[in-house]
């Protein structure tokens, strides 16, 4: 099984590094003259376009378009049209999507092959395929003008500008897309806490966690009172840090920058390099388990559902929203509450990341889309005031009520649905999941927006949002040496984690840190500091950052 798995991340690695390649195959293909016209349908006899009045509700189209939509995420949902929220969406917009999902392998073959879906979904802004794009996809400002006007009232310009590529267009759009006023109004609720059962927290008699001595005193405390649970525990791991790496060194509140502006390497930090040895410190003494390494997310989702762990690091409260609700509810008394938790050594406060102005998922028509048209009408719904609430709230009268006061509300059926059957209120109605476009200050409409089993944590988490901007799309451009060597070191650091917290002693922990210094070196770690604080700058200088 080891070796499988090595042997599966040597071909995902092959796969990205031929990725740029093919892409500008594709590029090359799609361009070249061929005898396919890409980007081109004709809208004649189904309607006149007007900027005032979104497309999907002139297009008289009868026959159902037929789309394929890629997600590059083996885990999403490829359901459509069997819930609440995307049989409405297939009603009104007159489509079928099949959805497809896979990995950067599978997405690797559609450009290898020249088959390409209609739409496509992806989540690395600094990939290959993303800085391709324009070979590729097709140019939301074109489709727009050509066949939705009304698609730039509701698509955010400061995010359209974001993601634009030299050539002056943009190309993909993504969701939870967060400018600075966004952040400012409060409407954006933190994702990550140090969360504790609140029956284990009263029975050790609310303790403090905030420095290394406390932690490490209180874990062992857990341990001795609680054999049956796991003290300790935090997002899984994967090829990844889980939220053991910038999770963490958010929550301390490592500094984004160095003193004069430039890239820090925060992951040297001292306060954090002590957060890091406290916790092999824990894990010595038997408060970490060796399973949190190993557990997929799957397995990880089981134990926070069965209230596995007495505490959690958690990374992504609304994604694991319905866990905790599902034990929440079948524990009253037990639920897991947010705490301070650790605290910086140094005298930092927390500086928690939410997605910024580039967001999460970012997703493309491609210039083989049967129909572009009907592509970026999808686009516009979903973006559109009517599209939010039907991905958060359902359909009025039916899931939700509108108050006089602009909030809405589910109706009580829904709710109770909410509550006590997460599986099926999930399967039922997909509300708060089939957010391709979604953002927060839709969801601040309404305190039903989020399950209860995550308000205490987003109200623990008020004040303690940074913006990472100056961070976002900062890595070597792909295809350069910098960026293989970047990508060696971010590898050999998931390892290097893991490997000192599960360090015999101290003198390990040392010895595994003093490689990772070592292997920065003979990677080409100056240049890639130079590059990274040269697109901080310019970033900063985008976005009027002083």
């Amino acid at each position: 099984m080891k070796m499988r798995k090595v042997l599966g991340k040597q071909v995902a690695k092959l796969a990205l590094l031929t990725m740029a390649a093919m892409l500008a195959v594709a590029g090359c293909s799609s361009n070249g003259g061929g005898s396919k016209k890409t980007g081109d349908v004709s809208i004649e006899n189904r309607y006149t376009v007007d900027p005032e009045t979104p497309a999907w509700q002139l297009d008289k189209k009868e026959e159902t378009t037929e789309l394929t939509w890629y997600v590059n995420a083996d885990w999403w949902n490829t359901d459509f049209g069997k819930d609440v929220v995307t049989k409405k969406i297939k009603e009104d917009l007159n489509i079928n999507i099949k959805f497809i999902t896979g990995d950067d392998t599978k997405l690797n073959t559609f450009f290898a092959g020249g088959d390409m879906p209609d739409l496509l979904t992806i989540f690395d802004s600094n990939s290959p395929v993303v800085q391709k794009a324009a070979t590729w996809a097709l140019p939301l400002n074109d489709l727009a003008e050509k066949y939705d006007p009304y698609f730039n009232k509701v698509a955010a310009a400061d995010t359209l500008n974001w993601f634009q590529l030299k050539d002056g267009k943009t190309y993909g759009y993504p969701n939870y897309s967060n400018t600075q006023a966004d952040y400012d109004s409060g409407n954006i609720p933190a994702k990550t806490a140090f969360v504790i059962r609140k029956d284990v927290y009263e029975a050790l008699g609310s303790p403090s966690f905030g420095t290394p001595e406390e932690f490490k005193s209180t874990m062992n405390l857990i341990k001795t009172k609680f054999p049956d649970m796991i003290p300790f525990g935090f997002n899984s791991i994967g090829e990844g840090t889980g939220s053991l790496g910038d999770v963490l060194q958010d929550f301390i509140g490592v500094p984004l920058e160095s003193a004069d502006g430039k890239f820090y390497n925060r992951n040297l930090d001292e306060d954090y390099l002590t957060w890091l040895r406290t916790l092999n410190a824990v894990y010595r003494g038997g408060a970490i388990s060796d399973d949190s390494f190993a557990d997929d997310g799957t397995g990880f989702e089981e134990k926070v559902k069965s209230g596995k762990y007495a505490t959690m690091l958690l990374d992504g409260t609304p994604q694991q929203g319905g866990n905790l609700q599902i034990f929440m509810s079948a524990n009253p008394g037990k639920e897991y509450i947010a705490i301070d938790g650790p605290q910086s050594t140094a005298g930092h406060q927390p500086t928690l990341n939410q997605s910024g102005i580039t967001g999460w998922m970012i997703s493309y028509i491609t210039k083989d889309c049967k129909d572009p048209a009907k592509a970026i009408q999808i686009f516009t719904y979903l973006l559109s005031e009517e599209g939010q609430k039907l991905m958060n709230y359902g359909i009025e009268g039916e899931t939700y009520k509108a108050n006089s006061d602009g909030t809405v509300e589910l109706l009580p059926e829904v709710k109770d649905l909410q509550l006590n059957n997460a599986d099926k209120f999930k399967k039922d109605y997909r509300m708060g999941e089939f957010m391709f476009f979604g953002h927060d200050r839709h969801k601040a409409l309404s305190k039903d927006a989020f399950p209860e089993s995550i308000k205490q944590m987003q109200e623990w988490g008020k004040g303690k949002l940074k913006p990472h901007f100056i961070l976002e799309n900062i890595n070597p451009d792909q295809g350069t040496a910098e960026a293989r060597g970047l990508t060696a070191i971010n590898t050999n650091w998931n390892t290097t984690l893991v490997s000192m917290i599960r360090s015999k002693d101290d003198a390990a922990f040392d010895s595994t840190l003093a490689d990772y210094k070592a292997f920065l070196e003979k990677n080409s770690w100056d240049k890639i500091v130079e590059i990274r604080s040269g697109k901080m700058k310019a970033n900063k200088e985008k976005l009027g950052i002083q």
